[in-house]
Parts: structure tokens; C-alpha cells; sequence
């Protein structure tokens, strides 16, 4: 199957603004009720979608979900992307993407309108919402580690990684260490089969016919704008650009979800001096407390170096790279999975992205953010919070929050 299912025939512009319209209804409520992060997300959306109003089978929502574990970007944003895709079409997409961001975006770019001006550097709350990010970070770590870095050579590629990262620290790095683990992993695992070929029989119809010119156009603009971009913000430095073409690129290069974007977005604001340090480990750790995609810390990210249009320039410009993927890569997905490579650099790159998550819990989260033995003690309690009492992190930020206040009334900060 390399297109979409057609419906039994083309629907009306009214149907479409209808279907598009129940969409960013469903999605909206999605988006103010989904906490707890991309895997909270998938179960969130499997109720909402496949069981309770069958937008979808259940094999076409696991492929779904395979595919967007497999491109860069945030997976559960994508999952609601191909859902709205199925349903009505690119608009449809565009809906279940708007519902699902919008709650959490406006709380964040208010988040860091309050913030903006202030002086609170040295606020024991603001100080505990950069010790819950350590924390929150290492519960990552821990998680994604006992996944995808289980065994002796996914270990070993996951500290290769993280050394490379801490010893040469910026964008690129990063980039060429997933494409070179990319290449370590169809080596080392030659011998792991392909998917099997799926089955399309017993799929619920779905609102357009998405060929490949759509999909082919798609593919163009995400990598043209990949390749324009860059270059044009080292010919033209200007600041709206520049920020457009950082985000473009964070969104368009991240493998394993929300966290794994932290160092990226790190090297690209901080070091040009559009934050400080500190606001932006707060705004992390604020992003862990609103529900939807962890992807909007970069609203927060905009709204702080730019007000509202920067909010708007950076959530464009980090969601757009998952957008195009979607509606490019959506359509030959049935015979993509299937190729053994596919399967065998995905073992590579996960593995390597542990380890970049690793390296940025040390530098800069770690050491931006600890300064004596009290703030140890915080992180490690928020740890075993969310880790062994499995309190979702709304919990572990407000209980960050408090921590970092007395933290503050017993060392006089």
C-alpha cells in the first residue's frame, strides 16, 4: 500500500471544515487533560481514537506509532498528526495538531511573559523548578537506558556517545553522532530481520486519497528548508531568522522525544546570550507541570527571547520538520517497515540518543543547577518520586517548588 485509503468518494469542503473542526475539538481535549508525558500521550490517545470512537484499527494505530518512534521529532505529536491525517486529511492534521499544542503553549509563553523582566534568579521556587529538571532528566535517562541501551553493545555505543557529546559539546556533534551510530547499528545488528509486511484489510475508510505528489512535496520542503534555512541564517544573521532556523533544525534532528531536544535548544539560545542559564532550566521544569507535548518549552523559549511573535516563530518552527515528515514519509510507511536496515539503525541511533540525554543531565542541567549537598538531597527525593512512587510530574514541580524555598530558608539564597 503505498497511498493512504481513499473514501468511498471525495468529500465536500463542508464535511471537511466539519471533520477538521471535530478534530480540534477531540485533540483540544486531549491537550488540556494530557498528562504525564509522550508514553502517557500514545495510551491517552489509543482510548480517545481507536477505542472509543474507532477513527482507527488497532494494527494501523501500532504502525502508526512505530513510524513515529522511528522519525525525528515528538512521537506523540506526530501519532496525533497521522490520526488527523487518516481523518481528514492535511487539514485534519493541522487540527489534531493545533488541539493538542495550543493548551499548553499559551500556559508556557504566560509562564514566560510573568517571568520576563523580573528579577529571580535567586528565588528558592525558581531554584527547585531547575533541581526537578535534573530530576526529571535522570528519571529519562533511567527509563530510556533499561529500553534502549540494554545489553553490552547498546551500552557500550550509549557511553561512546555521551563522552562525545561531553568532550566536543554543540549541534553538530550531536547530528553526526546519531548518523554514525546510525551506521554502527546496521553493522552490529545485520543479522536482526525486517518487520513483517503489514495488512491494510478491515481499515476504517479514511477522508482523502494523500498520493505521492503530496507526499514527495512534503519530503522537498523539509529538507529545503533544512539546507535554506541554515544557510541563510549564517549569510543574513538576523535575529528572526536566526531563532527560526535553530528551532527548525532542533525539531528537524531530535530523535527520542521531548527531553533529547534540551541540549539542542540549550546550544542554540544560551550561548547566544537570548537567555540566561537559569530562566531556562526554570521554563523546563515548568514545561513538566502543563499537560501536551514537551515540545512547547520552545513557546516558552520564544515567548522569553522574543514576546508573543517569538512564541509563535519557535512553535512554528520546531513542530513544522514533524508536520512535513507525516503527510512525506506516512504513505510508503507499509513498505518502509519492512526493509531490515530500517530496523537495525534505529538500534544504533536509540542507544546514541541515551547517551546525549546523558550528557546534557551532566552539562549543562547538573552543573547549572546544583550547587551544594541540600540540592543533591532534593534531586535525589524528586527522583524516587517519580521513579518508585510513580507520581506523575506535575506532583514532583510543585513539590520542587517548595523544596527550593526551604532550600533557600536554611542556606539564607
Amino acid at each position: 500500500m503505498d497511498t493512504l485509503e481513499p473514501a468511498a468518494s471525495p468529500p465536500s469542503p463542508q464535511s471537511v471544515l466539519r471533520r477538521a473542526g471535530e478534530i480540534f475539538a477531540v485533540s483540544a481535549k486531549l491537550g488540556f487533560t494530557s498528562f504525564g508525558g509522550p508514553i502517557a500521550h500514545l495510551g491517552y490517545f489509543h482510548e480517545e481514537y481507536v477505542k472509543k470512537r474507532k477513527w482507527l484499527s488497532e494494527q494501523k494505530y501500532a504502525e502508526l506509532v512505530a513510524l513515529c518512534q522511528l522519525l525525528p521529532g515528538p512521537a506523540s505529536s506526530q501519532v496525533g498528526m497521522g490520526i488527523g491525517l487518516y481523518r481528514g486529511g492535511v487539514l485534519g492534521a493541522l487540527a489534531a495538531w493545533a488541539g493538542f499544542t495550543l493548551p499548553s503553549v499559551l500556559l508556557l509563553v504566560l509562564f514566560a511573559l510573568l517571568l520576563k523582566g523580573t528579577e529571580l534568579a535567586d528565588s528558592g521556587w525558581l531554584h527547585g523548578l531547575k533541581l526537578t529538571a535534573v530530576a526529571i532528566v535522570a528519571q529519562a535517562v533511567w527509563s530510556m537506558g533499561q529500553k534502549l541501551a540494554a545489553g553490552r553493545s547498546r551500552a557500550t555505543i550509549t557511553v561512546l556517545a555521551a563522552a562525545c557529546a561531553l568532550l566536543w559539546s554543540n549541534g553538530l556533534t550531536q547530528v553526526l553522532i546519531i548518523l554514525i551510530s546510525a551506521l554502527i547499528g546496521i553493522w552490529l545488528y545485520r543479522d536482526l530481520p525486517g518487520a513483517p509486511p503489514s495488512r491494510a484489510d478491515e481499515e476504517p475508510s479514511t477522508a482523502i486519497n494523500l498520493g505521492r505528489k503530496w507526499a514527495f512535496a512534503a519530503l522537498a520542503a523539509f529538507f529545503g528548508l533544512l539546507v535554506i534555512l541554515t544557510l541563510s541564517g549564517w549569510l543574513w544573521p538576523v535575529p528572526g531568522l536566526q531563532l527560526f532556523d535553530g528551532f527548525y533544525r532542533a525539531g528537524s534532528l531530535v530523535f527520542g522525544g521531548g527531553h533529547v531536544v534540551l541540549p539542542l535548544l540549550e546550544s542554540e539560545v544560551v550561548p547566544r546570550g537570548w537567555i540566561g542559564q537559569a530562566d531556562f532550566l526554570a521554563g523546563y521544569g515548568a514545561a513538566q507541570a502543563v499537560p501536551g507535548p514537551l515540545f512547547t518549552f520552545a513557546s516558552y523559549l520564544g515567548a522569553a527571547i522574543g514576546g508573543v511573535f517569538g512564541a509563535v516563530l519557535a512553535t512554528v518552527a520546531i513542530f513544522l520538520p514533524a508536520f512535513l515528515l507525516v503527510i512525506g514519509v506516512l504513505p510508503f510507511w507499509s513498505r518502509l517497515r519492512g526493509l531490515p536496515n530500517i530496523h537495525r539503525a534505529l538500534q544504533g541511533v536509540n542507544a546514541a540518543v541515551v547517551g546525549i540525554l546523558l550528557a546534557a543531565l551532566y552539562d549543562p542541567i547538573w552543573t547549572s543547577s546544583v550547587r551544594h549537598s541540600g540540592d543533591v538531597v532534593l534531586v535525589l527525593a524528586l527522583f524516587a518520586l517519580l521513579v518508585y512512587w510513580k507520581l506523575p510530574p506535575w506532583i514532583a514541580v510543585l513539590a520542587g517548588a517548595a523544596g527550593g524555598v526551604m532550600l533557600g530558608w536554611a542556606y539564607g539564597s
